[in-house]
């Protein structure tokens, strides 16, 4: 069943609600938080690589506050076990029993931060919790519900004492994005309102459960054939650039094209445009590719490639709508 226009409108409402909520303690980030809310409607998880006091931390807790839900924060170090994360069982005396006791991964919007601080053995904790929702201790698997995301940092600048997140983690990250610092209006506000910022507790928008149903209604978003090709020459297009190792996965098709769905209920619409897939391929696909040594020695990085390979892959003239 195809998502009705009424459907897409309210969907945009709610979605404009959402953004406008998390703006009054992230300001003038319309952009990021847009994209993490499509983040998070499409079940997918987010990467941001920034420096530090950008606001990261206040995204996350206003997201899980705006849908009413449960936010928790991991702080990644080198003596990080992924039991700190995913929870232990711990054996009770007076029941002769193993009691699990949860983690901070059992919440709705998940900080994990500086991620590449904690060694590859702890960054895979995460693996099987983004890819299926749950986590296995001890042979028993512990659904973490839903809604469900998490949102990575990582400081593109101090590299000294960390651990480079594989590729098969980075490729389980729908996005990577950067909020960046704020504009000289925007700090302006933000230097004004100092004494209230840290008091600031939002209103939730909506439950958790209409959050469930947005994702599901987003599935139901129409895609064209004509589309999906038009992904697949994209994806073609990075495996085949001369400057790229290792081109976008499958996965990354995949995310695209649910990213794709909800950006354009996000925009009250039933069916997907190519302007959409163009907007999000960047965010998408870029931190999936694996550049040629020469290629990073000459300067040449992914956002480089997608645009250029963007540029090379015409859009569908005619895409249906319905």
């Amino acid at each position: 069943m195809t998502m009705t226009s009424e459907q897409a409108t309210w969907f945009a409402g709610v979605c404009d609600q959402l953004v406008e909520n998390v703006e009054q303690v992230l300001l003038g980030k319309n952009h990021v938080i847009r994209l993490s809310f499509v983040v998070l409607l499409s079940r997918g998880h987010l990467l941001l690589e920034d420096v530090p006091g950008t606001g990261k931390t206040s995204l996350a807790r206003a997201m899980a506050e705006s849908i009413a839900g449960v936010a928790s924060r991991v702080q990644f170090t080198p003596d990080l076990l992924p039991g700190d994360i995913t929870g232990v069982s711990i054996y009770d005396q007076r029941s002769g029993n193993f009691d699990f006791h949860k983690g901070p991964i059992f919440a709705n919007i998940v900080l994990a931060d500086e991620i590449n601080r904690a060694s590859p053995k702890t960054q895979s904790a995460l693996l099987e919790v983004m890819e299926e929702g749950h986590v296995t201790v001890d042979g028993v698997t512990h659904p973490v519900g839903a809604p469900f995301m998490v949102i990575a940092t990582q400081n593109p600048v101090e590299q000294a004492g960390t651990y480079r997140l594989p590729e098969a983690q980075l490729d389980r990250f729908m996005m990577k994005t950067s909020i960046g610092y704020p504009d000289h209006q925007s700090t302006i506000r933000i230097l004004e309102g100092s004494d209230q910022a840290q008091a600031t507790e939002l209103t939730p928008v909506v439950p958790a459960s209409t959050i469930a149903e947005m994702t599901r209604l987003a599935t139901t978003v129409h895609v064209d054939a004509s589309l999906n090709d038009y992904v697949a020459r994209i994806v073609d297009g990075t495996r085949q650039a001369a400057e790229v190792r290792l081109g976008a996965s499958v996965r990354g098709a995949l995310s695209l094209v649910r990213a794709s769905k909800t950006l354009a209920a996000a925009s009250g619409r039933s069916f997907v445009i190519p302007d959409d897939v163009k907007s999000l391929a960047d965010t998408v696909l870029a931190h999936r590719l694996i550049l040629d040594a020469e290629a990073e020695f000459d300067g040449v990085n992914p956002s480089n490639v997608i645009a250029q390979v963007l540029i090379d892959t015409p859009p569908p003239r005619d895409a249906a709508a319905a």
